[in-house]
C-alpha cells in the first residue's frame, strides 16, 4: 500500500527520522498547533508488529510517499 502527497517532499535529514518518536519534521510549529511526533513511530511499530516494513520516500514528481506492506495471512 502506497500514500502519496503533492508537496515539497522530505529532506535527507527528515527522511532519516521521519519514523522516530517525538521527530518533528516542521520544527516552526509549536506544541499546540502541532502534533507531539508520535504518529509515524506508532504507525511503524503497528506494522513491524505484524510482521511488515514501512518506508518512505520522495515521489520523482515531488511530494512524498509512505509505502508499507504486511503478509498475507
Amino acid at each position: 500500500m502506497s500514500i502519496c502527497d503533492s508537496g515539497p517532499g522530505l529532506s535527507d535529514e527528515d527522511l532519516a527520522h521521519i519514523f522516530d518518536r517525538f521527530y518533528r519534521a516542521d520544527k516552526s510549529r509549536t506544541r499546540e498547533s502541532g502534533g507531539a511526533g508520535l504518529g509515524l513511530a506508532i504507525a511503524k511499530a503497528l506494522v513491524e508488529a505484524h510482521g511488515g516494513k514501512i518506508w518512505a520516500e520522495n515521489a520523482p514528481e515531488g511530494g512524498a510517499c509512505f509505502h508499507f506492506t504486511l503478509p498475507s495471512a
